[in-house]
């Protein structure tokens, strides 16, 4: 096999596994806001965003889940025992 058909198949073999990964979502409300985490590839992390009114009106990215959780408790005071992940 020559380099740019093994490249080729590399591509092809990660192409198809990130296509076949499952994201989570988690989402947490008090008061009149949603707070709505979504986990992205590793190599991105997690998105943290807040909803008033069904309007996004700020977002965070994080390295992960936890630390959109941990984040959200301590800057908008959201328990943790409040986050339900939501299976799409």
């Amino acid at each position: 096999m020559e380099g740019g058909e093994m490249l080729f198949l590399a591509l092809i073999g990660f192409t198809l596994n990130r296509n076949m990964m499952k994201f989570r979502k988690f989402e947490a409300y008090t008061g009149n806001r949603l707070f709505r985490i979504e986990e992205d590839f590793p190599e991105v992390g997690a998105y943290l965003y807040i909803f008033e009114e069904k309007v996004c009106v700020n977002d965070f990215l994080q390295n992960s889940v936890k630390e959109c959780q941990d984040f959200a408790l301590e800057e908008f005071d959201v328990p943790l025992d409040r986050w339900v992940e939501r299976v799409q």
